[in-house]
C-alpha cells in the first residue's frame, strides 16, 4: 500500500490533506478502508458541525462491522463528500481521491500526527 507523502495521518487510521486557505480535507487510509471491507454506508458530520482532534464525528458501516469516524484535527466542517454518501464504496476503490470523506477548516493541528513513512510504521505497512 501506498499512503500519499503530502498527507499527515493519524492513528486512528484518517488522513488530512494541508490546510489551503485554512481549509483541510479528511479521508480514511486504504489500511483502513482494506480492513473494514465493502463500506455500504457512511455516517459523516454535517456542515457547520465544530470537530474535534481525536474525538468520534461519524461512522462507516461495512458488511463486516461499524467503525467509527476520528477527527485528525480540530475545526468546522465546511463540506461533505456527498458522492460518498451516495455511493459508499467509493471509500473502498479511491481513499485518497474520490472517496475523501469531509472538509474542514482546521483551527488546531495535532502535534501526534504522523508523516507517511511514520504511518507506515505504525500500521505495519
Amino acid at each position: 500500500m501506498s499512503n500519499p507523502q503530502q498527507l499527515r495521518y493519524s492513528k486512528e487510521h484518517e488522513w488530512v490533506s494541508a490546510a489551503e486557505d485554512g481549509v483541510a480535507t479528511v479521508g480514511i487510509t486504504e489500511y483502513a478502508a482494506n480492513a473494514l471491507g465493502d463500506v455500504v454506508y457512511a455516517q459523516l458530520p454535517e456542515v457547520g458541525d465544530t470537530v474535534t482532534a481525536g474525538e468520534t464525528c461519524g461512522e462507516l458501516e461495512s458488511t463486516k462491522s461499524v467503525s467509527d469516524l476520528y477527527a485528525p484535527v480540530s475545526g468546522e466542517v465546511t463540506e461533505i463528500n456527498e458522492d460518498v454518501v451516495n455511493d459508499p464504496s467509493l471509500v473502498n476503490s479511491a481513499p485518497f481521491e474520490g472517496g475523501w470523506l469531509f472538509k474542514v477548516r482546521v483551527t488546531e493541528e495535532p502535534a501526534e500526527l504522523l508523516s507517511a513513512d511514520e504511518y507506515a510504521a505504525f500500521s505495519g505497512n
